[in-house]
Parts: structure tokens; sequence; C-alpha cells
């Protein structure tokens, strides 16, 4: 018996990916399961870009506001609400439809998720514990993942400080990357295929500035004052997003706004190229030049292939 097909759009910040999403789940009576890390945080909408109310109410959209900012969510977490909901629109005869641009939760999907198979060892991970709480620790932490795991350093946040710890603590134990070490096999219940919306570099680029321009000019600064006021600390995972963890400094008349926002935007784009490099990764993405006149019709054509189950 064949896998449910379960359509994705992937790509850098930017680039396209909610539009055309809302495009195929339109056009092929699809329902949305977003695939980004900051989305998922009620009241923070102007920086995580997230769908208007027009759009949900026009395609039902999953993972969005499921949060508040102060909550942790894990990866974990994610790949076992999203397979949920990939069912439930499956079983509903709708067509799933994953879109967003965090990597870590589409590689959860479709290659499962293992943190290695090496028994856990409790003073160490104490330890580590400890070390995460100083107020550089977590800083100093990831710093020292990046020089003995570059790989996993590079996919891991810095406040992701569970996984972090884990990789350090596997190198420890093993003397060998957490990234080298052998994964168990997966199997997905699903198939995934994957759309990648794409850009030229500086055409991307002035897209990423055009648009934080759009967020200041939306009230982003008074939504991140709006959840200061509210009681939610600085130091919040959800704090730590791009958009937000900029604009602190200036409400706490520690940086100018100017320089803040050049921050935001520069951060941005370094986020991007990441995610392009991360995405690139997967023979599997059929690309998408969001440039072109055709990108749309083409979308939709290899979408509808995909979902008939013939080559493309």
């Amino acid at each position: 018996m064949s896998k449910p097909t379960v359509l994705c759009v992937a790509g850098p910040t930017a680039s396209g990916k909610s539009a055309l999403g809302m495009a195929l789940a339109q056009a092929l009576h699809g329902e949305i399961v977003c695939m980004d890390s900051m989305q998922i945080y009620r009241r923070m909408d102007i920086g995580t870009a997230k769908p208007t109310a027009e759009d949900r109410s026009s395609v039902p959209h999953y993972l969005v506001d499921i949060r508040e900012p102060d909550e942790a969510y894990s990866v974990a977490q994610y790949a076992q609400d999203a397979k949920q909901a990939i069912l439930d629109i499956h079983n509903r005869g709708r067509v799933p439809i994953l879109v967003g641009g965090t990597g870590f939760y589409l590689r959860a999907l479709t290659h499962g998720l293992s943190l290695g198979n090496i028994p856990s060892d409790p003073q160490l991970r104490e330890r580590l514990k400890a070390e995460a709480q100083d107020p550089e620790g977590r800083r100093c932490l990831h710093n020292r993942l990046k020089a003995v795991d570059p790989v996993s350093a590079e996919r891991l946040h810095e406040n992701d400080i569970t996984r972090v710890s884990r990789a350090l603590e596997v190198y420890e134990l093993t003397g060998v990357p957490i990234s080298a070490q052998e994964q168990p096999a997966y199997d997905s219940p699903f198939a995934f295929r994957i759309l990648g919306t794409e850009l030229d570099r500086a055409a991307l680029y002035r897209r990423i500035d055009a648009r934080v321009d759009d967020m200041m000019a939306a009230g982003l600064l008074l939504e991140v004052k709006a959840l200061l006021d509210s009681g939610i600390s600085p130091q919040a995972q959800a704090m730590q997003g791009i958009g937000y963890k900029e604009l602190v400094p200036v409400l706490l008349d520690e940086y100018p706004l100017e320089a803040a926002i050049a921050d935001i935007k520069r951060n941005s784009r370094h986020y991007a190229k990441r995610q392009l490099t991360w995405f690139r990764r997967d023979d599997a993405v059929y690309w998408l030049d969001m440039a072109t006149p055709s990108a749309y019709t083409k979308a939709l054509d290899t979408a509808k292939a995909f979902l008939e189950g013939t080559d493309i």
C-alpha cells in the first residue's frame, strides 16, 4: 500500500514560501501545517511573518499559535504534533502541505529524530547543565561544540541547550561527533515531496531588507515591548528569534534603534544563507526560481505530478 503523499514548501526566509503554500492549498484542496519554529508562539505575529487572519480563515493552518512565548517546545514534540495534523488532514481527504523554513523540523519528519544510541552519563549531563546556567554558559557550550562537531553546531541554536549538551556528551563519551554516529533506520509513514523556493541572492537580500522595514512599520517594536511588559523574559527561547533579540536592548535604552534594525537585516540574511545550505544538502528538493513568471504554474504542475505519483 502506497504511503500518503505530503507536499512540502521549504526554503529561505522571504523567498515566497507562504504565498506559494497558500496558492497550492487553494488549488489542490489542501490544508497547511506550519513548519516554522517561531510561528508556534502566540503574540509573536509581526516578527514571525505569521499567516494573516484572512489566510487562516481561507485555508486551515495547523501548529500556529500553540504555545506561549515562555513555554518550552521541542523538535520531538513538533514531530509528534505535525504527524498527527498530517494524518488528520489526509483522513479527511484533503492534501497536507508543510510550509516553512525550519530545516530541523523537516528532517525530524523525514528522517526521524535521534540523539544517538549512546547511553547517558548522569554526572556528565549534570555538569553540562550547570555550565549552561552561567550568563555566557550557553554560548560557551555552543562554541565548544563548534570545535568538536561543526555539523551539529550548524544545525543547533545555542539556546537549544538539551541537544547541544547531548551532542557534547556523546562526543566526550565516545570521541566521535554525534553527527558521525550511525543512526537507526527510519521509515516514515508518509511520502514527503519537497518544493524549494529560491531567488537570486541579491534579490533575496533586497526582499529581506524590505520585509524588515515593513515589519518595523507594522509595529514590531511595540510587539516586543508588549511581550516584555507581559512578563516574558528577554532570556526566553522565543525571544532569541531574529527581530526580537535585537530590539530588546533598544527598549532597555542600551542600543540605538537604527543599529538594531541594521542588525536584524544582517542576521536575517545570514539566517537565509544557512537555510539554503541546509536544504541544498537534500537532493530530493525540487527547486523553483520564484523570480520567473512561470514559477507558480510550474509549482502546481509539479505538485500534481507528486500527488499522482508520476515522474517529473
